[in-house]
């Protein structure tokens, strides 16, 4: 990895380094003023005109140098700062020796800082007249050329810093996440929910059906698993007497990786008592309006399968979208036999012939990248659904929905399961089929079972990939253009 520093470029900026250390000049200098950003400073000076300066107005800006063009005793430079790009005017009668550094020693990708006026040039770019001048750091490493940029994917993602130097709208992604997470947090606040942080190392791997991430917990001597969710930590709080709570978590499932799955990735997950799965329904629909006005979206987005209306939700039933969305004969969605010789014709492997799970096995291949249009898809099968409440009209299918946009899935809730031993079954259900080599079930947990004894009121619960809604909402169409340091394979270099 540090190979860069045979390269005979860096070794030349290295040798500048020193050559300003020589001078007296700290090529790593900590010290600067800054008044304005450059943001700040094109929008307070927006009125000169052409050729117009105010030489009594002094202000101090910072930045990278993206840009050089040297002409003699003068040069013109472009900084970058974390609001935009700023050209500096430079020229030996303001500067003296600081100038001649400036010209010998500087270069693109280094930081500066410059005090001096405003002015507009004979273009029409409002510039900084710099009366003084400032190395603050000496980059050892040439930015990439300027006209190509930044273009390998994987480099992106493996040096972001770097991605955010080179491409603008990269930061104003990231940008727009931070606002979409706090915007988040806003809504579920104003609803009186509280915002609780439960742990993130499990003693069992549970609350969601996912292989773990396993370590070892030094001073207890056992084996810790990283959260797959919180979803057993969040019920027992309301077990303890809290009626409205979320978590902005972090989850770990050590599972593939796709453009729409990271091992490690942002979830929101909440529960609301005495509520049922259809207010959540409702809930999540008011939750998208009011992130559309907050971030100021228009009605529509683009997604990867084409344009989205965010106003417009439908809703089908789970058999239901097996037939009409894909393309399964009616009349074996609920006839296990027919189903699995149906699936095993069409190239869909089956472990397991329970008609809950051949049915989820169909949806994934049938229906899921089917639902472009925001979808609720409700009375999902309870094989695949341990921890949700039974529908009282049919005890085969869960009080449940997943919400499906541009072919993902985007959030998944239900009304909870609260009688405990209908849940204890459903543990044990769990633990016969990982020893049957399901890697993905859950496991018994005991204490859960027994908060559960002390009595849970009806409660609803929610999660909502976050990472898939940034990527929603931003338009970008792989989960590792939304999260700034994904999970990449070892470098073979």
């Amino acid at each position: 990895m540090l190979g860069f520093l045979d390269n005979q470029y860096v070794k030349q900026r290295i040798q500048k380094a020193q050559q300003l250390r020589d001078l007296g000049h700290n090529p790593y200098d900590n010290a600067c003023e800054r008044t304005l950003s450059n943001a700040a400073f094109v929008a307070k000076f927006a009125h000169l005109q052409k050729e117009q300066r105010e030489e009594g107005a002094r202000e101090s800006v910072v930045g990278r140098i993206r840009f050089l063009r040297l002409m003699g005793k003068a040069a013109f430079v472009k900084i970058q700062d974390d609001s935009g790009i700023l050209q500096l005017y430079l020229c030996t009668d303001d500067l003296g020796e600081s100038f001649a550094v400036f010209k010998k020693h500087i270069e693109v990708g280094d930081i500066i800082a410059a005090s001096g006026f405003p002015f507009v040039t004979k273009m029409g770019e409002l510039s900084l007249h710099a009366t003084q001048l400032k190395i603050l750091t000496k980059a050892l490493i040439p930015l990439p050329e300027k006209y190509h940029g930044l273009v390998d994917i994987e480099l992106r993602y493996r040096q972001r810093y770097l991605d955010c130097i080179m491409n603008a709208d990269v930061k104003e992604t990231f940008k727009k996440r931070t606002q979409i997470i706090s915007a988040l947090r806003r809504f579920f606040e104003d609803k009186n929910f509280l915002e609780v942080e439960t742990p993130m190392m499990h003693p069992i791997a549970g609350g969601a059906n996912a292989k773990p991430f396993i370590t070892h917990h030094n001073a207890l001597g056992v084996d810790r698993f990283l959260r797959i969710a919180p979803e057993l930590y969040l019920k027992r709080l309301i077990v303890g007497g809290f009626e409205a709570v979320f978590e902005i978590n972090r989850n770990f499932r050590n599972e593939g990786m796709d453009y729409a799955h990271n091992p490690e990735f942002t979830m929101i997950e909440f529960y609301w008592a005495y509520k049922t799965y259809d207010d959540l329904i409702a809930l999540t629909e008011e939750l998208f309006a009011f992130l559309r006005t907050t971030l100021g979206l228009g009605e529509v987005v683009q997604g990867d399968k084409g344009a989205i209306n965010l106003t417009h939700f439908s809703r089908v039933r789970y058999v239901d979208a097996l037939h009409e969305i894909g393309g399964i004969p009616r009349e074996i969605v609920n006839d296990a036999n027919a189903l699995y010789v149906y699936l095993t014709q069409n190239g869909v492997e089956c472990t397991d012939k329970n008609l809950g799970k051949l049915q989820g096995a169909a949806f994934d291949a049938f229906v899921e990248d089917k639902l472009i249009a925001p979808t609720f898809v409700t009375d999902f099968p309870i094989a695949i659904s341990p921890l949700a409440r039974r529908n009282d009209n049919d005890s085969t299918l869960a009080d449940r929905f997943e919400l499906f946009i541009d072919g993902k899935e985007i959030a998944n809730g239900f009304s909870e399961l609260n009688d405990p031993l209908d849940q204890l079954e459903r543990f044990e259900a769990q633990m016969r089929a990982k020893a049957a080599g399901d890697e993905e079930a859950q496991s018994m947990d005991e204490d859960y079972i027994n908060a559960l004894g002390y009595g849970m009121p009806p409660v609803a619960g929610e999660g909502i990939g976050v990472d898939r809604l940034v990527m929603l909402l931003t338009g970008n169409h792989s989960i590792k253009d939304v999260i700034l340091f994904p999970a990449l394979r070892p470098s073979k270099e």
